[in-house]
C-alpha cells in the first residue's frame, strides 16, 4: 500500500474554499457530501445542476436570461446557458480592489515591479477604447506576438472588453511558426514587441514582424511595444503606433464592455503543429470563465490576493490559465525569460522576493532541478509558499519525493493534468486531500473522467484509454475553418462515438485519484504488455546519471518489435556496460523484461515542441516510414535540430533491421 507523501492539516482543510462551498450546498441545497468523491459523483450525475450552481455561487454575472443550461447533453456541439450574455473582462474587473496588486512583474532586463489593479484597469480602458476607434468591434480577431508582461495583459483583457476574439503566440516562435497559425484566423490587429530577451542574449523581431505583416493582409493595424534598450525604428517602417503613447495620450477612464452571447469565441488557441497545420481550437467566453473560476477557486484555492505563478510563454494554454487566475482574484505573477538563466536556481530567487504561494511549472523542470541536485530550501527563503503546480507531463516518484525532501515538507504538491483542448485540468489537485507519490489526487468536478478497456468499458486501477464522458464548459467550440466540425470529431470522437477519447493512458485509484502513464499513441506494447513511456521515464529519473530520455516502441505487422532508448547523459558520464547493465535492471524490475529496451543511444538533446513536450510519436512515425514532411514540422519545435539524430539513426539503423 502506498502512503501518503503529504497529508494537509485539519487548519489548512477547514480554511479551504471546497470546504466552503460543500458547506454551503448543504446548507442551501440541502445537498449533503461526506467527502470530495461524492461531491464528484454527484457533480457528474448532475451536470445541468452542478454548472449551474457554480455560476450562482461564484456570482458569475450573466447578463440576460438563458432557455437551459445545455442544449443537449450529447457531445460534440453543445451549447451552454443559450440566451445569456457574458464579458470576461467585466467579470475579471469585479475583482479590483486597493487591498492588493493585480500583477507582479518580471523580465531578464527589468527589475520586479507591481501593477495595482487600478492601473490596470486604467491603461486597459485606454487601450480598448483605442481599439475601437481604430474599428475592432465583436467577433474581430486580434493576435499578439509578446512575451509574458503586462503590457500583453492589457492588451488581451482590452480585445476582450470588446468582445472581439484573442489569439498570441510567444516571440521565440519563428515568423512561419507564427503565420501558420495566425494567418487561419485572419487578425485585423497585431500587437508586437520590436525585441525580447531569453537566457541573457537579446532577439530582434523586426524582420519577423515585417514577414508577419506581409503574410497576412487582413492585418490593418500594427501596434508595437518599443524595448527601452532598442529603439523602434521599426515603428516608422511600417507605420504602426507604439503602446506605450497610445497609453500615456489617452484620456479613457472608464472601460465600455460589450456583453456576448454566453458561447461566443473568447480566444483561440493551437494544437503543437508538430505534425500539420496546427488546429486552431477555439473556447468561448462563458466557457472559459465558469471553467477557471470553478477549477482555480475550489481546486487551486485561489483567494483574493494568492500570489500565484505559472512558469509559462504566450504560446502556451498556462499562459490563459495564467489569466484565469486574474479571473479568481489573486494577485498574478508574471516572468518573461529562461527559467534557468543566470542560474537553475533563478525561479526559487524569484519566489522568495515575491513571496510566492503557489508555485507553478513543468515536471521537466522539477526534475531538471532535481538531476542537478539543487536543494531550494536551503538557498532560500520559502516560508510563504504553500504550493508546487506540475504539468507538461506526468511527474516521476522521484520529483513527488525531490519537492518534499529538497523544498519543503509541508507543502501541497498540485500535479496536474489537462491540455490545451479544454484549456484547464481534467485531473488534478485539491488542497484537502492526501497527496500520494506519482498520483494526481482526483478528478475535477464536473469532469467525468474515466479509464476504457479495449471494449469501452470503464475499469477501477487498470490503465486503460482517458475518456470524458460528460460535456464540459470549456471544451471547444469549433476549430477555425474547419468544415463541417470534420478535424473536431477526428481529434476527440473517432474512438467512442459521443465519449471524448483524450489520448492519454490513465489509471483511476480506487482512493479517486488518477496516475497517467503517458500517451497513448506512443504506448509501449510488447509481447501483449502495455505500459506508457512515462512509467519508463519514472524509473529512469532515479539513476543521476541520465539527464533526459525518450523511448519508442516499433511494431511490425509480422511480430517483430523493437524498442530503442535514447538518453541524454549528464557532464563526463559515459555509457559503459555498467551504466547500461544498470538502466536494464531498473526498468526489468520496476516494469517487466520486456519492456527492456533493445539497445541503447546516446544523444545530445531530446527533442521538444514549443510547449516542452517530448516528440514520441513524431520520432515513432519517422521511424515506421511515414513522409518526413508529414512527421515534423521543424517551425514548432523548440530544438529543430535535435530531430536530425533520428533521421540519421533511421537511415543507419531501423532500415537495415531484418523484420522478414
Amino acid at each position: 500500500m502506498v502512503k501518503a507523501i503529504w497529508t494537509p492539516s485539519s487548519k489548512f482543510i477547514e480554511e479551504a474554499n471546497i470546504t466552503k462551498f460543500i458547506s454551503w450546498l448543504d446548507e442551501t441545497k440541502s445537498l449533503h457530501f461526506s467527502n470530495y468523491e461524492e461531491l464528484w459523483q454527484w457533480s457528474c450525475d448532475n451536470i445541468e445542476s452542478f454548472w449551474e450552481i457554480i455560476v450562482e455561487y461564484f456570482d458569475i454575472d450573466l447578463k440576460d436570461s438563458y432557455k437551459n443550461v445545455m442544449s443537449s447533453q450529447a457531445m460534440p456541439g453543445v451549447r451552454w446557458f443559450e440566451g445569456a450574455k457574458v464579458n470576461y473582462c467585466s467579470q475579471l474587473f469585479k475583482n479590483r480592489t486597493k487591498e492588493h496588486p493585480a500583477l507582479i512583474c518580471k523580465t531578464e532586463k527589468s527589475d520586479i515591479k507591481e501593477v495595482s489593479w487600478d492601473e490596470l484597469y486604467l491603461k486597459v480602458a485606454a487601450l480598448s477604447k483605442f481599439m475601437k476607434e481604430r474599428g475592432i468591434k465583436k467577433g474581430d480577431c486580434v493576435v499578439a506576438y509578446m512575451g509574458n508582461i503586462s503590457e500583453t495583459v492589457v492588451a488581451f483583457l482590452a480585445c476582450a472588453s470588446l468582445g472581439a476574439i484573442w489569439s498570441s503566440c510567444s516571440p521565440d516562435f519563428g515568423s512561419d511558426s507564427v503565420i501558420e497559425r495566425f494567418k487561419q484566423i485572419k487578425p485585423k490587429m497585431l500587437f508586437a514587441v520590436n525585441s525580447y530577451n531569453y537566457g541573457g542574449k537579446a532577439y530582434d523581431k523586426t524582420d519577423a514582424i515585417k514577414e508577419i505583416i506581409s503574410q497576412i493582409p487582413e492585418i490593418k493595424d500594427t501596434i508595437i511595444l518599443e524595448s527601452p534598450s532598442e529603439p523602434a525604428s521599426i515603428i516608422d517602417e511600417i507605420s504602426s503606433f507604439s503602446f506605450k503613447d497610445i497609453i500615456e495620450n489617452s484620456n479613457a477612464f472608464e472601460i465600455e464592455y460589450e456583453f456576448v452571447e454566453f458561447n461566443e469565441p473568447l480566444w483561440v488557441l493551437y494544437s503543437s503543429g508538430t505534425t500539420g497545420i496546427p488546429k486552431a481550437i477555439t473556447h468561448s467566453q462563458g466557457g472559459i470563465i465558469i471553467e477557471h473560476i470553478k477549477y482555480l477557486k475550489l481546486h487551486s484555492n485561489i483567494k483574493p490576493g494568492s500570489r500565484f505563478f505559472w512558469f509559462s510563454t504566450t504560446g502556451w494554454m498556462m499562459w490563459n490559465f495564467i489569466m484565469g487566475s486574474l479571473l479568481s482574484g489573486s494577485t498574478a505573477i508574471l516572468y518573461d525569460g529562461s527559467p534557468v538563466f543566470p542560474n537553475i536556481n533563478f525561479l526559487w530567487e524569484f519566489a522568495e522576493k515575491v513571496k510566492m504561494e503557489t508555485f507553478g511549472t513543468s515536471a521537466a523542470y522539477l526534475m531538471a532541478c532535481k538531476k542537478a541536485e539543487l536543494i531550494p530550501s536551503k538557498e532560500n527563503d520559502l516560508s510563504n509558499l504553500k504550493s508546487i503546480g506540475s504539468t507538461g507531463s506526468p511527474l516521476p516518484i522521484a520529483g513527488f519525493e525531490w519537492c518534499y525532501s529538497a523544498i519543503k515538507k509541508d507543502l501541497w504538491l498540485n500535479s496536474v493534468s489537462g491540455g490545451t483542448d479544454i484549456c484547464s485540468v481534467f485531473t488534478g489537485g485539491l488542497p484537502t486531500l492526501p497527496v500520494y507519490p506519482g498520483e494526481i489526487q482526483c478528478r475535477s468536478l464536473g469532469a467525468k473522467v474515466e479509464s476504457l478497456d479495449d471494449n469501452g468499458v470503464a475499469h477501477i486501477d487498470t490503465v486503460g484509454e482517458m475518456v470524458i464522458s460528460e460535456a464540459m464548459p470549456s471544451m471547444p467550440i469549433y476549430f477555425w475553418n474547419d468544415k463541417n466540425n470534420e478535424r473536431y470529431k477526428e481529434s476527440y470522437f473517432e474512438t467512442y462515438p459521443a465519449k471524448w477519447r483524450h489520448g492519454d493512458w490513465v489509471e483511476i485509484t480506487k482512493r479517486g485519484g488518477a496516475i497517467i502513464s503517458g500517451r497513448s499513441d506512443s504506448t509501449l506494447n510488447r509481447g501483449g504488455i502495455r505500459i506508457g513511456t512515462a512509467e519508463i521515464y519514472s524509473a529512469l529519473a532515479k539513476l543521476p546519471q541520465i539527464k533526459d530520455s525518450l523511448i519508442v516502441g516499433l511494431e511490425r505487422d509480422n511480430g517483430n518489435y523493437f524498442m530503442p532508448l535514447f538518453v541524454v547523459l549528464n557532464e563526463e558520464v559515459e555509457l559503459d556496460l555498467e551504466l547500461k547493465t544498470k538502466i536494464k535492471k531498473i526498468i526489468m524490475m520496476q516494469f517487466s523484461p520486456r519492456h527492456s529496451p533493445d539497445d541503447i543511444y546516446v544523444i545530445d538533446e531530446v527533442p521538444y515542441t514549443l510547449s516542452g513536450k517530448k516528440m514520441e510519436t513524431p520520432v515513432k512515425n519517422l521511424f515506421l516510414g511515414k513522409d518526413i514532411q508529414k512527421v515534423i514540422n521543424r517551425d514548432a519545435m523548440r530544438n529543430p535540430d535535435a530531430f536530425n539524430f533520428f533521421i540519421d539513426f533511421k537511415k543507419e539503423v531501423v532500415d537495415k533491421l531484418n523484420y522478414n
